[in-house]
């Protein structure tokens, strides 16, 4: 009877590797124990009864948990440290403490953001083309800005050592009309070119692929970001043109989703918000931290790591907001830039309620 309990309690356990093993353990000790009789027979059932019965709850808690888990599906647009965060609070396991099974998947801005009204993503990470998207009509609130500065130097061939140098040159970007777009169409401006004339700007990928395309000369140059900038610079001895980063404000990265999932969502978002905003406040409070995720995740060594962690991090905004006014220059300037005759006012594109009370929550600033 003894016996018959123990099995059954194992076989519960509904997982065959699992079962092995304790049905190893339990037929080592009765072979130990054959000799010694019934009771030690006995004693040895009645230790190991409820150790087994406590393993088999535990374990089928962990598959049913596991299963329960709200799944959340991330989008961000390229491999750099833009969207560092969301790595950061996956490898910390922010995620999983908020009870939240996320998948962070890399799509083109504009694709993630049709993606996002098909049901197919939940979470926006490139929030600049998301804006536009909403001052076109798009049903989607940003909900939290984790860059407000363009985190983008113009990087050019060895050949090419000015702006000008770029006459009839090829120029490659993440997207049309995206942050990076903007970015090297300020720098050119400000070097004397006209960015409709006197260049040609091509689709070219993310940034580490721009980083390729500029090595192979399919392209000339590109605004990128570390730490494939500090690549470029210093294995391929590319020039480092220009930099935009205290030239302009803008809202890079951060957190948007679409209006119906903020609506049927609420509390998985408000997860997402919370790991963010811990992961944010790890990467300022603990650079160490922070460049052990950047080294691992975007596959760098370490110094390059920490240099990319000492670039970036003045771009990175403290507590997920911006104020009013700088959210509605920006409405302002994309509504320019897109030909839209007004830019839509504050509260039809940002909700930063609940980011506010998150960070009330977590002592956050």
């Amino acid at each position: 009877m003894e016996r018959s309990r123990i099995r059954h309690a194992v076989i519960n356990m509904r997982d065959s590797e699992k079962c092995a093993k304790y049905y190893t353990r339990v037929f080592e000790v009765e072979k130990k124990y054959q000799s010694g009789g019934f009771v030690k027979s006995s004693f040895r059932f009645k230790l190991l009864t409820p150790f087994c019965v406590i393993i088999s709850i535990l374990w089928s808690s962990v598959i049913v948990f596991a299963q329960d888990l709200p799944k959340v599906t991330i989008a961000h647009s390229s491999r750099s440290i833009e969207a560092i965060n969301f790595f950061m609070a996956e490898q910390h396991g922010y995620f999983k403490a908020e009870g939240l099974d996320v998948r962070i998947v890399q799509i083109r801005a504009n694709v993630a953001i049709a993606a996002a009204l098909a049901g197919d993503v939940d979470v926006l990470g490139s929030i600049t083309s998301t804006i536009s998207a909403i001052q076109k009509g798009a049903p989607i609130k940003v909900l939290a800005v984790t860059l407000n500065r363009p985190l983008f130097f113009l990087v050019a061939r060895p050949e090419f050592k000015s702006i000008s140098d770029l006459k009839g040159k090829v120029l490659g970007v993440t997207s049309i009309g995206g942050a990076q777009h903007t970015a090297v169409r300020h720098m050119l401006r400000k070097g004397g070119l006209n960015p409709d004339v006197d260049a040609t700007t091509i689709l070219a990928g993310d940034v580490p692929t721009q980083l390729q395309a500029l090595v192979s000369n399919t392209i000339q140059a590109a605004a990128l970001s570390p730490p494939p900038l500090i690549v470029a610079r210093d294995r391929f001895k590319m020039n480092v043109l220009a930099s935009v980063m205290n030239e302009y404000p803008t809202l890079q990265n951060g957190i948007a989703v679409p209006e119906k999932i903020f609506k049927d969502r609420a509390k998985v978002i408000r997860g997402i918000l919370r790991a963010r905003t811990r992961a944010n406040k790890l990467f300022h409070e603990n650079p160490q931290a922070a460049v052990g995720v950047i080294a691992k995740i975007l596959n760098v060594d370490q110094e390059t790591a920490r240099e990319t962690y000492i670039l970036s991090k003045p771009a990175f905004t403290q507590n997920g907001l911006v104020t009013e006014k700088e959210a509605n220059e920006y409405l302002s300037s994309d509504a320019e830039r897109l030909k839209i005759k007004e830019p839509l006012p504050f509260s039809q594109v940002f909700n930063f309620s609940l980011q506010s009370e998150v960070n009330r929550e977590l002592g956050v600033p």
